[in-house]
């Protein structure tokens, strides 16, 4: 499909040690690099914030790894939207649109809207093609997540190049069916080649271990608990008060028994100042932030998961990351109402709960509900059962036709 033989930007806009980097797009790019030629260079460029940002000699390791699999790495300095981040942002799409030119590239392949705004602005200067990946909606997300307001300059700014970057995109790739239908509404905007692919997880990485199972639960001395995991952060586009206030609603029922293991990159007293606000007993919960390579090994240790996705419209039109994860291990999920297709396909194969208000007795009824499905089933048949939804809708795999599509000779 992409007749062009020049080289391949790929833009994101986050730090090469997110997540979303390390899972949602570094698999994704040793798949596109295994369909170029080997003659087509192929770089990855990230924004750097500072507290994530990898020291020189971390930086270097990076680059000679990515390297040697073909993927050449261009991390520049992220800046906050204001004024001096707004000439800053002039500054770097100048040396883009310069590296685009100087090293002959030919396709700009955006991770979502935000990088693919400045995948747009070059591609209309350079007349590259443009490549929209994991298209989802962001400027009206950060609306009804209260970080913006519809009269904000970031919000009109933003939507405004959605709109523009919809139109002039070759290829879109969204991670729902349903975003087609967005982006004809918000956008006015019809796809010749659109393709959806949700979030892929790896179900080798992600695999149930009973070894790590023991190791964590003896460590932490929470051995013949029922555990409860969220791997995340709180607040912007996820529950904070909310979390705890169902938290909360499990130790109730079940007292000492109950233990919440949270893995995050908030910082531990603000979490524990939201765990005390809400009355959850500090005692009964343990907090870590560890590498995304060291993230199965706890969710071995835990018995069900929660997804705190604050459920605002835009939602239904987003893949979340941990889903995947969390059921590749085999875990029921509490997930609120309408988050992408996930809500609706836990509720249908009955493989946890749909979390729909923080009413008190709402909260007594997901946790009685969680109870009848642990003591139902047992944990062998409940685990192969979501493992395997897991492999038939998000391995990493299901993308290669994708990829393949659009980047075989």
């Amino acid at each position: 499909m992409r007749k062009s033989k020049a080289n391949v930007l790929v833009l994101t806009y986050w730090s090469f040690s997110d997540a979303l980097i390390q899972t949602y797009t570094l698999p994704y790019v040793r798949m596109i690099r295994k369909y170029l030629p080997p003659e087509t260079r192929l770089f990855m460029f990230s924004l750097e914030q500072k507290h994530s940002f990898l020291n020189k000699e971390k930086r270097l390791i990076a680059k000679q790894d990515l390297q040697k699999e073909g993927i050449e790495w261009i991390p520049q300095a992220y800046s906050r939207w204001g004024f001096l981040g707004f000439l800053n942002t002039i500054g770097l799409l100048i040396r883009l649109l310069v590296f685009s030119l100087r090293k002959q590239i030919g396709t700009l392949h955006s991770w979502c809207t935000p990088a693919g705004a400045i995948g747009y602005i070059i591609s209309v200067f350079t007349g590259k093609e443009l490549i929209i990946d994991s298209y989802e909606p962001h400027a009206e997300s950060m609306v009804e997540n209260g970080e913006w307001t519809k009269k904000s300059l970031a919000f009109r700014t933003l939507f405004w190049l959605e709109k523009k970057m919809s139109h002039r995109a070759k290829i879109v790739i969204g991670t729902t069916e349903g975003m087609r239908l967005y982006a004809k509404q918000k956008y006015n905007a019809s796809f010749n080649h659109y393709f959806v692919k949700p979030a892929g997880v790896d179900t080798l990485e992600f695999s149930f271990s009973l070894s790590d199972r023991c190791t964590i639960r003896e460590k932490l001395g929470i051995e013949g608990k029922r555990v409860a995991i969220y791997v995340g952060k709180f607040g912007g586009i996820y529950y904070d008060n909310e979390i705890f206030q169902l938290a909360k609603a499990f130790s109730v029922r079940w007292g000492a028994n109950f233990y919440l293991l949270i893995l995050s990159a908030n910082p531990d007293e603000e979490i524990t100042r939201l765990a005390e606000k809400n009355g959850f007993p500090i005692e009964s919960m343990s907090i870590f932030s560890v590498p995304h390579k060291d993230v199965s090994m706890y969710l071995s240790s835990a018995d069900f998961a929660i997804n705190p996705v604050k459920p605002v419209s835009t939602k239904q039109y987003c893949t979340s990351i941990k889903d995947g994860e969390y059921w590749a291990m085999g875990l029921p999920v509490i997930i609120p109402p309408e988050i992408s297709d996930d809500s609706q396909i836990i509720q249908q194969e009955g493989i946890g709960v749909v979390w729909q208000s923080q009413d008190e007795t709402h909260l007594m009824k997901i946790v009685r509900e969680i109870e009848i499905l642990l003591a139902s089933n047992s944990e062998k048949q409940l685990s192969e059962k979501i493992r395997n939804i897991a492999i038939r809708i998000r391995e990493f795999r299901l993308a290669e036709d994708i990829y393949s599509n659009i980047y075989s000779s």
